[in-house]
């Protein structure tokens, strides 16, 4: 059997919690967490799982079989590890955009203003995640909804940033006020993360420095 690659949360760094000053308390941080360790865990449990599973073609099924189950719920539960791996990282900043960001961002929406009132409605408008990310077919950017952990991806593009809008990212501190959550978040996002996320991410598209 091969070796069984394992994920682990990445622990909040200290910068995160530097949110509290808009808002977003340390308790639903910690709380946030937990649901992250736990994508993390399914994540690792699945992988044993499919390590395991029998590859017969005439055992899989399309309306129940253990290749759909296992596989359909990887993708929840790894695309859950990995939307908070992104989350978690580009929180904590000064919420200036500067950089690769600010020049690609003001040369996709008009400005940065005109991208974050596009943000907020997106997350206004979505039922768990937006994501900013690179669209590696002409190098643009797109604030793309998902209405669940496994909704993205879409083929080809790369997210660089990630809002998490479902209410256990809010709740305990704006209560049903998501819109007060997305500006809260804005004036927290950690650029320079963003621009690490942004720099791999152009490195290889037309028209960007490699």
């Amino acid at each position: 059997m091969p070796d069984i690659k394992q994920v682990t949360a990445v622990p909040l760094a200290e910068k995160v919690f530097t949110t509290e000053k808009v808002g977003i308390s340390r308790r639903t941080h910690e709380e946030h967490f937990k649901l992250y360790q736990g994508y993390a865990n399914k994540t690792n449990e699945l992988r044993r799982l499919m390590a395991e599973l029998d590859r017969d073609p005439a055992k899989a099924n399309q309306v129940y079989s253990s290749t759909r189950a296992l596989k359909v719920d990887y993708t929840f539960a790894y695309g859950g590890y990995l939307n908070h791996t992104l989350f978690f990282d580009i929180l904590g900043g000064d919420g200036q955009c500067k950089g690769l960001a600010k020049e690609m961002i003001e040369k996709e929406f008009g400005s940065v203003e005109a991208w974050a009132a596009d943000l907020k409605s997106s997350g206004i408008a979505g039922r768990g995640w937006v994501w900013l990310a690179v669209d590696h077919n002409d190098g643009s950017l797109f604030n793309f909804i998902g209405d669940a952990q496994n909704t993205y991806p879409v083929w080809n593009c790369t997210p660089v940033l990630a809002l998490d809008v479902y209410e256990h990212a809010y709740y305990l501190d704006f209560g049903t006020g998501r819109a007060a959550y997305i500006d809260a978040f804005l004036k927290v996002v950690d650029w320079e993360a963003v621009n690490r996320h942004l720099a791999a991410a152009t490195s290889g598209v037309l028209g960007h420095p490699k």
